[in-house]
Protein backbone atom coordinates (compact mmCIF):
# COMPACT_ATOMS: atom_id res chain seq x y z
CA UNK A 1 0.00 0.00 0.00
CA UNK A 2 2.84 2.35 0.84
CA UNK A 3 4.37 1.84 -2.59
CA UNK A 4 1.11 2.70 -4.30
CA UNK A 5 0.74 5.85 -2.19
CA UNK A 6 4.26 6.91 -3.08
CA UNK A 7 3.63 6.35 -6.78
CA UNK A 8 0.42 8.37 -6.63
CA UNK A 9 2.19 11.22 -4.83
CA UNK A 10 4.99 11.25 -7.38
CA UNK A 11 2.85 11.15 -10.49
CA UNK A 12 -0.38 12.87 -9.46
CA UNK A 13 0.88 16.39 -10.19
CA UNK A 14 1.81 15.43 -13.75
CA UNK A 15 -1.57 13.79 -14.26
CA UNK A 16 -3.41 16.90 -13.11
CA UNK A 17 -1.27 19.41 -15.00
CA UNK A 18 -2.62 20.62 -18.32
CA UNK A 19 -0.78 19.06 -21.25
CA UNK A 20 2.00 21.15 -22.74
CA UNK A 21 0.97 22.47 -26.10
CA UNK A 22 3.15 21.25 -28.94
CA UNK A 23 4.34 23.39 -31.77
CA UNK A 24 1.83 23.44 -34.61
CA UNK A 25 3.14 24.25 -38.10
CA UNK A 26 -0.34 24.88 -39.53
CA UNK A 27 -1.17 27.29 -36.69
CA UNK A 28 2.27 28.85 -37.20
CA UNK A 29 1.42 29.53 -40.83
CA UNK A 30 -1.64 31.47 -39.65
CA UNK A 31 0.50 33.44 -37.18
CA UNK A 32 2.96 34.06 -40.04
CA UNK A 33 0.27 36.25 -41.65
CA UNK A 34 1.24 38.88 -39.05
CA UNK A 35 4.85 38.74 -40.32
CA UNK A 36 4.19 38.55 -44.08
CA UNK A 37 3.75 42.27 -44.66
CA UNK A 38 7.48 42.72 -43.94
CA UNK A 39 9.18 39.30 -44.32
CA UNK A 40 9.26 36.41 -46.77
CA UNK A 41 10.30 32.75 -46.61
CA UNK A 42 10.60 30.11 -49.28
CA UNK A 43 12.67 29.45 -52.38
CA UNK A 44 11.77 32.74 -54.09
CA UNK A 45 11.84 34.90 -50.95
CA UNK A 46 13.14 38.43 -51.23
CA UNK A 47 14.01 41.08 -48.68
CA UNK A 48 11.21 43.54 -48.13
CA UNK A 49 10.86 45.98 -45.25
CA UNK A 50 12.48 43.18 -43.22
CA UNK A 51 14.99 40.53 -44.26
CA UNK A 52 14.26 37.07 -45.61
CA UNK A 53 13.80 34.64 -42.72
CA UNK A 54 14.97 31.45 -44.47
CA UNK A 55 17.41 29.55 -42.28
CA UNK A 56 16.83 31.92 -39.36
CA UNK A 57 17.78 29.52 -36.57
CA UNK A 58 21.54 29.27 -36.18
CA UNK A 59 22.10 32.49 -38.12
CA UNK A 60 23.74 35.62 -36.69
CA UNK A 61 21.54 38.70 -36.39
CA UNK A 62 22.20 41.26 -39.09
CA UNK A 63 23.89 38.80 -41.45
CA UNK A 64 21.81 38.70 -44.66
CA UNK A 65 24.25 40.43 -47.04
CA UNK A 66 21.68 42.17 -49.23
CA UNK A 67 19.67 43.72 -46.38
CA UNK A 68 20.36 47.08 -44.77
CA UNK A 69 20.36 46.39 -41.01
CA UNK A 70 20.77 48.89 -38.21
CA UNK A 71 24.08 48.85 -36.36
CA UNK A 72 22.08 47.60 -33.36
CA UNK A 73 21.16 44.41 -35.24
CA UNK A 74 24.57 43.91 -36.80
CA UNK A 75 26.38 44.40 -33.48
CA UNK A 76 23.92 42.58 -31.19
CA UNK A 77 25.97 39.38 -31.08
CA UNK A 78 22.77 37.37 -31.31
CA UNK A 79 22.70 33.93 -32.85
CA UNK A 80 19.07 33.04 -33.39
CA UNK A 81 17.75 30.01 -31.55
CA UNK A 82 14.27 29.27 -30.24
CA UNK A 83 14.79 30.93 -26.85
CA UNK A 84 16.37 34.11 -28.25
CA UNK A 85 13.74 34.36 -30.98
CA UNK A 86 10.93 33.91 -28.43
CA UNK A 87 12.33 36.73 -26.30
CA UNK A 88 12.87 38.96 -29.33
CA UNK A 89 9.50 38.44 -30.98
CA UNK A 90 7.67 39.35 -27.75
CA UNK A 91 9.23 42.83 -27.80
CA UNK A 92 11.80 43.44 -30.55
CA UNK A 93 12.80 46.91 -29.36
CA UNK A 94 13.43 45.69 -25.82
CA UNK A 95 15.65 42.83 -27.01
CA UNK A 96 17.58 44.92 -29.55
CA UNK A 97 17.33 48.61 -28.67
CA UNK A 98 17.84 50.58 -31.86
CA UNK A 99 16.33 47.99 -34.20
CA UNK A 100 14.17 49.42 -36.95
CA UNK A 101 11.64 46.62 -36.56
CA UNK A 102 8.42 48.34 -35.57
CA UNK A 103 6.39 45.19 -34.90
CA UNK A 104 4.71 45.35 -31.47
CA UNK A 105 5.44 41.70 -30.82
CA UNK A 106 3.63 38.43 -30.28
CA UNK A 107 2.40 38.13 -26.70
CA UNK A 108 1.10 34.56 -26.83
CA UNK A 109 3.67 31.89 -25.99
CA UNK A 110 1.70 29.41 -28.11
CA UNK A 111 1.76 31.72 -31.16
CA UNK A 112 5.51 32.09 -30.71
CA UNK A 113 5.97 28.30 -30.55
CA UNK A 114 3.79 27.83 -33.61
CA UNK A 115 5.47 30.49 -35.77
CA UNK A 116 8.83 29.07 -34.68
CA UNK A 117 7.78 25.65 -35.98
CA UNK A 118 6.65 27.26 -39.22
CA UNK A 119 9.96 29.11 -39.70
CA UNK A 120 12.08 26.10 -38.81
CA UNK A 121 10.76 24.35 -41.93
CA UNK A 122 12.83 26.61 -44.15
CA UNK A 123 16.52 26.05 -44.70
CA UNK A 124 18.90 28.82 -45.74
CA UNK A 125 18.14 27.94 -49.39
CA UNK A 126 14.42 28.49 -48.78
CA UNK A 127 13.55 24.85 -49.28
CA UNK A 128 11.36 23.07 -46.79
CA UNK A 129 13.38 20.57 -44.82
Amino acid sequence: MRTISLIVLLFLPSLLAPPAEAQDVAAGERVWNKCKPCHQVGENAKNMVGPVLNGLFGRHSGSIPSFSYTDANKNSGIVWDEAVFAEYIKDPKAKIPGTKMTFVGLKSDQEIKDVTAFLKQYGADGKKQ
